[in-house]
């Protein structure tokens, strides 16, 4: 039944988007990234991500981390800006810790991530929005 599925919920596993210089391109980038912050690792996490705005979708793009250690983080995708003004985008995580599965929906709004709202993420020693 229903009403016996406890999914429990996770604290201090969040999304950074993290303006960075990319190496490669030679251009600032956004990026997405998984922080954990805990004291154990995550197992076989999923990321599951897709954009809307209205009636307009990109596709779904879904994303595979074996083991995310703990006090650890790992990217997830680029995000162009212009997608970032107009779309907004849902990341859609499962994984499992100490023996029971998790899942949480991080929204990112459009027009949120930009210059402007871009602070300190300390845990990362880098600079960006982060999404909780």
């Amino acid at each position: 039944m229903k009403k016996d599925i406890i999914i429990p919920q996770i604290d201090n596993v969040y999304l950074a988007v993290v303006h960075e210089f990319s190496e490669v391109h030679r251009t600032m980038d956004w990026n997405v990234y998984l922080v954990n912050e805990n004291n154990f690792d995550l197992e076989m996490v999923m990321i599951s991500s897709s954009g809307w705005n209205g009636d307009v979708k990109t596709s779904e793009m879904k994303h595979k981390i074996p083991v995310l250690p703990k006090k650890g983080f790992a990217k997830v995708e680029y995000v162009l800006d212009t997608i970032l003004d107009v779309m907004n985008n849902k990341f859609f995580v499962t994984f499992f810790a100490e023996n029971k599965m998790y899942e949480k929906m991080y929204i990112v709004k459009k027009n949120t991530v930009k210059e402007s709202t871009i602070s300190s993420i300390k845990f990362m020693d880098k600079k960006g929005v982060v999404i909780r």
